[in-house]
């Protein structure tokens, strides 16, 4: 296993394949969505390539950690094998729900934040751990909508699964911005309220608004564009906070160039080495 080094990577998609592992760009290590790569074929041949050069984390987004039912004991099983064969430095999933009695819905959905769902899903994080045989990263989430009962403010939330199970958080600063701009939060606030020794990984990333029919804007989490100077501010004082943590820029939709995302690496590679050494061991094993 090869650690993650706490400066900056990119997502590698399929667009890159071959550029990636012919190129071999300037990047220190590649995150890979990990159900994408169970399947085998042409995609996990490249893959194994790209793993000769780069240090590999596994980014999952279909645990389900949020499902009352517990987690699939076959995608779990898949996961690990994955695992196996990559060796990846880090390993994460999404606080979301996604699976409903067997049926994948293809949208990671928001959770009801009471003590209720926080003891389903550090049930299933502790599983999820205990499956890999190591510590994990759970992602806050990007949210449109908030559930009327709901008595845990979020961040709370994240800081208590982390507490209960031992897991690592993944910072996503383009979530926490698309959140509390839907729902009136003050990000720093959030930030703030996160503990520092649990951050193991951030993500960056773009949106896009849509104004609906009522005039109101809403921030969409599509993946889909540069990250914003907004976004970049947070993740500035993110790092204040957490120290040098491994960095990643997230590209889903309108995949650009390569060296458009390499160039997004290096800004966030300028601002961690702007703050010296890490504050702690962001390398989860």
């Amino acid at each position: 296993m090869s650690p993650i080094p706490a400066t900056a990577g990119i997502g590698l998609r399929f667009q890159h394949h071959r550029a990636v592992v012919e190129t071999k760009p300037r990047v220190a290590w590649l995150e890979i969505h990990t159900e994408n790569y169970m399947g085998g074929g042409i995609p996990l041949h490249f893959l194994e390539q790209a793993r000769r050069d780069y240090p590999i984390s596994m980014h999952g987004v279909g645990l389900s950690l949020g499902s009352g039912e517990g987690l699939d004991d076959a995608h779990l099983a898949r996961t690990r094998a994955l695992a196996d064969r990559i060796e990846p430095g880090l390993i994460s999933d999404h606080l979301s729900w996604s699976v409903n009695d067997g049926t994948y819905l293809a949208d990671l959905l928001p959770l009801p934040l009471t003590e209720e769902a926080l003891d389903v899903v550090c049930a299933n994080v502790t599983r999820f751990q205990e499956a890999m045989s190591r510590q994990v990263l759970v992602e806050n989430p990007s949210s449109y909508l908030r559930y009327g009962h709901s008595t845990i403010p979020e961040w709370e939330f994240m800081a208590a699964v982390a507490n209960r199970t031992g897991c690592g958080i993944l910072c996503d600063v383009n979530n926490i911005f698309v959140s509390a701009s839907n729902h009136g939060w003050d990000a720093l606030t959030y930030l703030d309220a996160l503990p520092a020794k649990a951050i193991g990984e951030i993500h960056l990333a773009g949106h896009s608004k849509r104004v609906l029919d009522n005039g109101a804007v809403i921030r969409i989490d599509d993946h889909g564009s540069d990250v914003i100077d907004e976004v970049w501010a947070i993740y500035a004082a993110a790092i204040e906070r957490f120290g040098a943590v491994p960095s990643l820029i997230e590209r889903d939709n309108n995949i650009p160039a390569l060296e458009s995302l390499v160039g997004e690496a290096d800004h966030a590679a300028a601002i961690l080495s702007r703050l010296g050494p890490a504050q702690h061991d962001a390398h989860a094993a």
